[in-house]
């Protein structure tokens, strides 16, 4: 399959999965995680209908977002950097996506602040709901506290949270933890007496799950352009 059938396919069950949960289509943004993917693959997926692209390393965003910029007709494409992100790495980010996935310290927001140079970054919260040691995100007892400091740094915009929850071939394994986030996105909301309306989860492997859940933004990159070399 090319990169377009496999956009198209991954288009289809989007939409089928938001019909079986209620939902326009237009609630849920497909992110195609374009991560170790050379720029043609970006530009396939682009002519296909993508408009939402999503890099996990700062340098690879950095690189990539200057050789779109060479190609006119992929102006409208919005970047998103979905991955973890180190202090010394923020000016490479900010300002130059539509949403920051994985800001886990205030000490990252405030970076990310300085480095917009003026302009709105929007962020969201990373929360690790299961205490997986090997990926980062704050704790759900955490993650009302850092969520009103993140919110009051000028410059940042928080728009909700994310999270990644453990591998396993069972994509309804993957409910509980959507279904925590969801609760705990609503909780944070409350608290704050402010909407924070996005909810980044499911990959490839639970995505239609995750819709059923409620997620607003899923980050597929497999079943968009095949394995990573």
């Amino acid at each position: 399959m090319t990169i377009a059938d496999r956009w198209e396919a991954v288009k289809a069950r989007v939409e089928a999965a938001c019909v079986r949960a209620g939902r326009p289509a237009s609630d849920v943004t497909i992110i195609a995680v374009s991560k170790t993917h050379p720029v043609t693959a970006v530009i396939e997926a682009a002519a296909a209908g993508a408009t939402d692209f999503g890099e996990n390393y700062a340098q690879e965003l950095a690189n990539k977002i200057a050789d779109v910029a060479l190609v006119p007709e992929l102006s409208a494409i919005r970047w998103h950097f979905i991955g973890r992100l180190q202090r010394n790495k923020a000016k490479l980010v900010a300002g130059h996506v539509a949403l920051v996935h994985a800001v886990e310290t205030v000490e990252l927001a405030d970076e990310l602040a300085k480095r917009a140079a003026g302009t709105l970054q929007p962020v969201l919260l990373s929360v690790n709901l299961v205490g997986e040691i090997t990926k980062g995100g704050v704790t759900a007892a955490e993650a009302p506290a850092v969520a009103r400091s993140i919110a009051a740094i000028p410059g940042i915009r928080l728009d909700g949270l994310m999270t990644m929850p453990p591998p396993s071939d069972d994509s309804e394994a993957s409910r509980p933890v959507f279904e925590a986030l969801r609760a705990l996105r609503d909780q944070i909301a409350s608290e704050l007496d402010r909407p924070l309306p996005i909810l980044s989860m499911g990959m490839s492997s639970d995505f239609e799950v995750a819709i059923a859940c409620g997620a607003t933004h899923v980050r597929i990159g497999t079943a968009i352009f095949g394995s990573r070399s």
